[in-house]
């Protein structure tokens, strides 16, 4: 496809004589297509060349020399550039990309030959899965695909949470009352009863406190008798686990938690010593942090027992030898902030090769939280995944119900919906933003919407399945297609691979969920402007052959967010 940033770029390097690559990352796509197809932001060059944007876009403009046939007019607008390109072969140019593409139209080589290893999700096993591991695990999953799709060799990890003075305390706490709970028959809420309960006597007996970190040191130091009620803990938990994770459509290449770190944890502490770096402090083995105006890194506690920190050191320590990647990526609430900034900067320490530590990079993502405030294992305020997934599926089957009542397959289209209408919701808005649960917003199903985004895609299976065949590329006349509405459409569907790549330059999903909205409203107006079936043929095959895109697109780009497209609703 003839690239039309590349065109653009190349006519404002001659015009700047600055770098070509700087300037195209600079072109956008303005959302009022009044303003050009592209536009060129000349406050980007403000400090570079010293001038106001207005004078900068008049300068350039006077030396400006473009190709006609491509770009037809060019306009200044306060400190911007706008170009418009030559419709029809714009129009051509999207369409025999499609035609070349296909389903994978939107992907690219950008990733040959780099590893990306993306660890997320990551529940504390006996604990419940609650809806607070919602999003690092939609989010994780959504960038586990797109990293793929184009072209990355991605391994998604889900770090378990088997570690540390938590199993110390359930074991405690199963030692003293575990035959009052049926931890067999439903080991979660049954275990989290025990957690509950021996948090309180904790508070109230620190000498109980001190038990439960000593139980810890001895699943540390391999104790029978910790270590067989730990892996019963863990198996139990991830029986529960999967069964969510295959509602979700997640999929895990590795499932090393914490607890595979526990022989590995020597090695980092031997290279740390080695600098001179890790010293003594109240008992304590630390790296001091002072003069990065941080906190000191824990490597070690005074009982002799690790740390998170510890652990994360020697994860990245084995993710380096073993995938040797170009990129760490940790799908991790922002609350965690400090704990990966003091990590990643005592990495620096292991002795790693400098494209290891300059990979590490943590994706924070703003918490779920119920309106009466934060959810709490210990205080037992959660609301499990589970139920969450199961309630969404059961409304969306009464909305399909009301709507549809002689559906087929009424089940499998509502768990589509349902699932569907919870991820969207949670990957349409920016990650970094605080989510404050509200069933009612979780689940509304009218407006920008997971549920929208599909009935638009059984839209154009519809309108297909009516006309009952999809045109050869080769048969379409693209001049129809020049209309405002469909024109509209084109240039959504020339900006896929770009949203894409944007995606993964950010860590950042709510980007292709936007997109995946501006695409069902592009196809929505058109739509409505526009008879398809039953016009004369030639009319009918190019809006068919857009129709036929839409839908494809729109089914790859959900299905990257994890969401299922139902064909019928």
């Amino acid at each position: 496809m003839l690239d039309f940033k590349e065109e653009i770029a190349q006519a404002l390097q001659k015009a700047t004589g600055l770098e070509k690559e700087e300037l195209k990352n600079y072109i956008e796509v303005p959302k009022d297509a009044s303003m050009g197809d592209y536009a060129f932001p000349c406050f980007k060059l403000a400090k570079t060349l010293k001038k106001a944007p207005p004078m900068i876009a008049t300068e350039i403009n006077e030396k400006l020399e473009v190709n006609e046939n491509v770009i037809t007019k060019v306009e200044i607008v306060g400190g911007y550039i706008n170009f418009y390109v030559n419709n029809n072969t714009f129009i051509n140019e999207v369409l025999k990309e499609y035609d070349a593409k296909k389903e994978q139209y939107g992907n690219s080589n950008m990733g040959e030959g780099k590893n990306i290893v993306i660890e997320y999700s990551s529940p504390n096993i006996a604990k419940p899965f609650h809806i607070g591991h919602l999003r690092s695990t939609v989010i994780g999953g959504a960038l586990y695909k797109i990293y793929k799709f184009l072209g990355y060799n991605t391994i998604g990890i889900n770090h378990l949470g088997d570690y540390g003075t938590q199993f110390g305390k359930i074991i405690e706490g199963y030692k003293r009352w575990g035959e009052e709970y049926q931890v067999e028959e439903n080991p979660i809420d049954e275990l989290t009863k025990i957690y509950i309960r021996i948090n309180k006597l904790c508070e109230e007996d620190e000498e109980v406190l001190n038990l439960c970190r000593d139980n810890f040191k001895k699943l540390e130091e391999g104790d029978e008798y910790c270590t067989k009620i730990w892996q019963k803990f863990r198996d139990l938990s991830l029986k529960e686990f999967k069964r969510i994770y295959d509602m979700l459509n997640i999929n895990f290449d590795s499932w090393n938690g914490e607890a595979f770190y526990s022989d590995k944890m020597d090695e980092v502490i031997q290279k740390l010593e080695k600098t001179g770096k890790l010293v003594e402090s109240e008992g304590a083995k630390i790296i001091d942090l002072t003069e990065q105006n941080m906190a000191p890194c824990i490597i070690e506690k005074s009982n002799g027992s690790t740390t998170y920190a510890t652990r994360d050191l020697a994860a990245i320590l084995y993710r380096a030898r073993t995938y040797d990647f170009d990129k760490d990526i940790y799908v991790v609430a922002y609350e965690q902030n400090l704990h990966f900034k003091q990590v990643f900067e005592v990495a620096k320490l292991l002795g790693l090769d400098e494209k290891y530590v300059n990979g590490l990079e943590h994706v924070p993502f703003g918490m779920v939280r119920l309106k009466t405030g934060k959810m709490s294992t210990r205080e037992g305020t959660l609301i499990k995944l589970e139920d969450l997934l199961n309630e969404a599926i059961s409304r969306a089957l009464k909305v399909v119900e009301e709507k549809n009542p002689d559906l087929e397959n009424k089940e499998e289209v509502a768990k589509k919906v349902g699932l569907g209408a919870v991820i969207f919701n949670d990957l349409s808005n920016s990650r970094i933003k605080d989510e404050v649960f509200d069933w009612d917003t979780m689940l509304n199903f009218q407006g920008e919407t997971g549920p929208y985004v599909q009935y638009i895609y059984v839209r154009t299976k519809s309108v297909l399945e009516k006309a009952g065949y999809v045109p050869e590329y080769k048969e379409i006349n693209t001049n129809i297609l020049a209309d405002d509405a469909s024109y509209a459409v084109v240039k959504t569907i020339a900006n896929f691979a770009d949203t894409l790549k944007q995606v993964v330059e950010k860590n950042e999903p709510s980007i292709l969920a936007r997109y995946l909205i501006e695409l069902s409203q592009s196809f929505s107006s058109f739509y409505n402007n526009n008879k398809i079936i039953g016009e004369e043929k030639e009319v009918q095959d190019a809006r068919l052959y857009l129709t036929y895109i839409v839908g494809n697109i729109l089914k790859t780009g959900a299905n990257l967010l994890g969401i299922e497209m139902p064909d019928r609703m």
